[in-house]
């Protein structure tokens, strides 16, 4: 127990990896993700971008591996027997080798506007609060309000054909590259058996 009241708990995580992404964006992270929102140059709308690998298979059958660190803590509250609060957060880089950016970046090549940059390189973070009523045993009613933010690392527009925009519903047109946020608001019942 801490101070701050029974069954009250801090938690604290620190990690780094070389060629292990995953021990650090961890399994509920999706291996590539895309945000879209405004653009304030006239591109259609602005778009950010990313992918974790464990490493990048390079020519001659060598694989140069992707560096991540990251931190991760939360708090836990006990208000009375029925309800908690929390506050949690976290924030992760990710950094790929010299020879890994080159290959990636040969394939946005193809859809990058004249003056645009290249850099896969990303860092993802979020902080959020939470509140659980458990009425009765084994049954939890949660509100999650979380804020995420991704960081990346590429710049310009890129003009992406119809192709390569089927899968999120887009038109083909020309994006802003550009870093996203996020404002998510889960609400939860759970029942144990």
């Amino acid at each position: 127990n801490i101070p701050t009241g029974a069954g009250d708990s801090i938690n604290l995580n620190a990690v780094y990896t070389d060629g292990m992404s995953r021990e650090n964006f961890q399994v509920l992270f999706p291996q590539q993700f895309v945000m879209f929102s405004g653009s304030g140059i006239g591109a259609y709308q602005s778009i950010g971008f990313a992918g974790i690998a464990d490493g990048v298979y390079g020519a001659g059958g060598s694989i140069e591996t992707v560096k991540t660190w990251g931190v991760r803590g939360g708090y836990t509250h006990n208000w009375s027997p029925n309800w908690a609060s929390a506050i949690y957060g976290g924030y992760a880089s990710l950094s790929y080798g010299s020879t890994g950016k080159t290959l990636i970046c040969a394939n946005f090549a193809t859809i990058a506007v004249a003056g645009s940059t290249c850099n896969p390189d990303f860092n993802f973070g979020v902080v959020g609060i939470n509140t659980v009523w458990t009425p009765v045993k084994n049954l939890a009613f949660t509100a999650d309000l979380s804020w995420s933010r991704l960081d990346q690392k590429y710049s310009g527009t890129i003009a992406i054909p119809a192709t390569g925009m089927a899968a999120w519903a887009k038109p083909a047109a020309v994006y802003e590259l550009k870093d996203q946020n996020s404002l998510t608001l889960m609400l939860r019942a759970q029942r144990t058996f």
